[in-house]
């Protein structure tokens, strides 16, 4: 069946022109049955209907297409866009117009959006930072004017407060070192240099380093059975990957459960990457706070507050230096049961 929906310019022009030049043709046959006349009648009818049709149609109609189309790309046309608008514009159909304009509308929609949706993390971002820098600073000042208002006579007292504004002060160092850290792995000023190791030891050094902190809570840190042999080696910076080993069991320390434990399990995938998972059967963490846990400075309600120390920036150098590696982060969690963080990582290159 003969559909006109997706004509072109030429081929509406044509098409119009044939519906006009046959009943013209037929009525001067009927009128004078010569069929020379009628003929010529025909060709002369179709051709000027043809050239007129196909002029309207592309200076008044596909001139404010052309124009659209500018409008869409908002630039200057270069040599290749003139072309198009001079070959291949007139040749689509005004359906086919309609669904590149229905695109752009599309795409400018997701792109508002997403303006959106950065802007509103643009202001939470600089609140938390905010607040973050505001509550070491308040209390430095609150320690140094109660030390200047007479507590220096009092020495075990200044000697207290003095303690208190050294910590705060090592917070702020530790959130502009954090940030600025964090500004060179988006940036990509923070190279990362790859070499062969075994992920099971990377983790048993992770945990003697901190198995103090561990202890304390009397944690029991270990590696999942059947995970611990054979070495599974992985491609990764050593520095950068015992960076993420440390910041994730520091954060299952924090908000693991007094006698609990914390474990490692390692796994090789599709024969190229490794999964690293490290679980906790700590407090958890809500479902509608998963999606988020990653972004910078950002804080569950229970239990994760500024309380527990840590600059809130932790999970997101985590999660930016194995995106800088090419590989994903991810994170299970359930409520008085316990979370999981994994990454995955490049599986051993020969050398």
């Amino acid at each position: 069946m003969f559909k006109t929906k997706n004509l072109s310019p030429q081929q509406l022009s044509a098409f119009t022109a044939a519906i006009l030049s046959v009943p013209i043709s037929l009525g001067i046959w009927i009128i004078r049955p010569d069929w020379v006349i009628a003929v010529s009648s025909l060709v002369v009818t179709f051709i000027g209907s043809y050239f007129l049709i196909r002029f309207v149609l592309e200076s008044f109609i596909y001139r404010k297409i052309k124009l659209i189309y500018k409008f869409i790309y908002q630039t200057k046309a270069s040599k290749r866009e003139e072309t198009y608008y001079k070959y291949i514009l007139p040749q689509k159909g005004i359906d086919e117009v309609r669904a590149d304009v229905e695109q752009w509308a599309e795409q400018k929609s997701a792109e508002i959006e997403q303006l959106k949706t950065n802007e509103a993390y643009r202001k939470e971002f600089l609140q938390n930072l905010s607040h973050e820098f505001k509550t070491p600073i308040f209390a430095i000042q609150g320690y140094v004017d109660t030390l200047r208002s007479g507590a220096m006579e009092d020495p075990d007292l200044a000697k207290r407060f003095l303690d208190n504004t050294a910590r705060n002060v090592d917070r702020m160092v530790n959130l502009v070192e954090d940030l600025d850290e964090i500004s060179r792995l988006e940036s990509g000023r923070q190279p990362v240099y790859k070499e062969n190791f075994v992920i099971q030891d990377m983790i048993r050094e992770t945990y003697e380093s901190l198995s103090i902190k561990t202890a304390a809570k009397n944690i029991r840190c270990s590696i999942k059975k059947g995970c611990e042999n054979p070495p599974i080696t992985v491609f990764a910076d050593k520095e950068k990957i015992r960076q993420v080993l440390i910041n994730l069991l520091e954060n299952a320390t924090k908000y693991g459960k007094q006698d609990g434990s914390i474990v490692a399990s390692v796994y090789k995938t599709d024969g190229q990457r490794v999964l690293i998972e490290l679980s906790d059967d700590g407090i958890g963490i809500a479902e509608e706070h998963l999606p988020r846990i990653f972004e910078r400075f950002y804080r569950t309600d229970r239990g994760r507050s500024r309380d527990v120390g840590g600059t809130g920036l932790g999970l997101a150098i985590c999660k930016h230096i194995i995106e800088a590696h090419g590989q994903t982060m991810h994170v299970r969690s359930k409520l008085d049961v316990g979370t999981t963080i994994g990454f995955t990582l490049e599986g051993a290159r020969k050398e």
